[in-house]
């Protein structure tokens, strides 16, 4: 047996993305990661496509090198409105910080991961579509996951800023 992919149809693409977003209901980021990935090979420029595929890789995070961040980094990267990319950068650097955090790793490196996700939602927060609050939601979410921190001082947070003050996008 010759192990070839198929293809599905353009006509299958939206049942497909309705069972991707199921999978990542159910914690099958691996499935749901598959599916996106037949999605894409028909509609490359699927934008709900990349959105689930780039949060189904954050779901398998573990706060191990073998974590792939440059991966979804790029995923998020190619989404076409600049909201989005902003808004899916910040939520990749808190899913860094938080399997960072579940695997033990020092202090010194989840501020700075805060940090990154923080400057990104800040700067989503500024052209957000109207009556969306998701990137002040998450905003919120780090600063608390910052003050449960043992050892954390607020001192210790530097701002995150490229040469012209916006994150890099």
């Amino acid at each position: 047996m010759e192990l070839k992919l198929k293809t599905i149809s353009k006509n299958g693409v939206a049942k497909a993305i309705s069972k991707a977003e199921s999978y990542r209901y159910l914690n099958e980021p691996e499935e749901a990661e598959s599916i996106c990935r037949d999605v894409l090979a028909v509609e490359p420029d699927h934008q709900m496509a990349l959105r689930l595929l780039g949060l189904a890789i954050t779901d398998q995070f573990m706060g191990s090198i073998s974590d792939r961040y440059a991966e979804a980094e790029g995923v998020f990267q190619s989404l076409t409105d600049r909201y989005e990319r902003l808004y899916y950068t910040g939520l990749l650097h808190e899913r860094q910080a938080k399997a960072q955090l579940r695997a033990g790793r020092p202090l010194r490196t989840l501020v700075v991961l805060f940090e990154n996700a923080m400057a990104c939602f800040e700067q989503a927060e500024k052209i957000r579509p109207p009556d969306n609050e998701d990137a002040i939601l998450r905003w919120n979410r780090c600063v608390r996951m910052l003050q449960a921190l043992p050892g954390f001082e607020e001192k210790e947070v530097v701002a995150f800023e490229t040469e012209d003050s916006t994150p890099v996008t």
